[in-house]
């Protein structure tokens, strides 16, 4: 991987932006700007609501995405949009998901710290934590962002908003980092959200170092070792939570094969299946927003599969 490829790769993974949201080309989008936290950086959020919304006294299921930012408006996004708009906006009217409201939490420039799950870093041998410590510019604040998502962020959305509020009606999303902190959030918190896709998570923690050979076969052996009893011991039990893993296998992607391999074991080892668990592999995509925007439907249609849903 040549220094440039790097620098790209590195600069997608603290990404930040802040500008206006604009009118989806469906649904409404709401902006609340520079929302307070006693736990968290300050920052906006960006609320789609689903076509019919506004015409109907109906609940909706509730998805909360990391890196808000690059949900829905090309013109706050610094590497592209998901256009996740578009895409439930489409699925929903070929009854392919439930209509859900999207909580869109753009990131600040402290995202890699208040991604990186803090019990995974925390089993991490003492060098290893110390490199992704100094990489990251200090330690973890996941545990800070997720009870800003928990106990600030989603009681003021379930005031504002008609949203369903049962676990199994509230999920979570994101990518490559915000992969990682999905699957965390399920861990710490499965009694507020019952399902996670984690598109190209970012299993590895950096982007140097990552060329085949020994140097990488240690790392990864040493980082899904400390993190296997972790992440079985904290998932939640299958049947009642669902998780959704993907990965492409060009750029920065090219490198997860093992590691997810290896963290698939560990939750199917945990009782996860089929109807409950997904890995799936995209060949030709990339570590990008492009990608992730081209296989939407699939993660989107797993968290949002039809079902009954309650009226109040």
């Amino acid at each position: 991987m040549n220094r440039r490829t790097l620098l790209v790769l590195t600069a997608a993974l603290h990404f930040a932006g802040a500008a206006r949201a604009e009118t989806p080309a469906a649904g409404r989008l709401v902006l609340h700007e520079a929302m307070s936290s006693a736990h968290a950086k300050a920052r906006n959020v960006s609320i789609w609501l689903p076509p019919g919304y506004d015409a109907s006294d109906a609940r909706h299921p509730v998805l909360y995405m990391h890196d808000g930012q690059n949900l829905f408006d090309a013109s706050t996004a610094n590497f592209g949009e998901w256009g996740v708009d578009e895409h439930l906006t489409r699925l929903i009217a070929g009854g392919q998901v439930r209509a859900p409201i999207v909580v869109g939490v753009w990131n600040t420039d402290l995202r890699l710290r208040e991604y990186v799950p803090a019990d995974l870093i925390a089993a991490l041998p003492d060098d290893m934590r110390a490199d992704v410590q100094a990489i990251y510019g200090g330690p973890p604040l996941s545990d800070g962002y997720l009870r800003f998502l928990v106990e600030e962020l989603k009681p003021f959305v379930d005031r504002t908003y008609r949203t369903l509020t049962r676990p199994q009606d509230t999920t979570i999303a994101g990518s490559s980092m915000g992969g990682l902190i999905s699957l965390y959030a399920v861990m710490k918190r499965p009694e507020v959200f019952s399902a996670a896709a984690c598109l190209s998570t970012h299993w590895p923690l950096k982007v140097e170092g990552l060329e085949p050979g020994p140097t990488l076969d240690a790392w990864r052996e040493r980082l899904v070792a400390a993190w296997a009893g972790v992440v079985q011991r904290g998932l939640p039990s299958p049947g009642s939570h669902r998780l959704y893993f993907d990965r492409g296998d060009e750029t920065l992607d090219q490198f997860y094969a093992d590691f997810q391999t290896h963290m698939d074991g560990v939750i199917r080892a945990r009782g996860y299946g089929p109807d409950d668990f997904r890995s799936l592999v995209f060949p030709g995509a990339q570590h990008n927003e492009a990608s992730w925007n081209q296989r939407l439907d699939v993660p989107l249609t797993f968290l949002l599969s039809p079902a009954p849903t309650q009226t109040s």
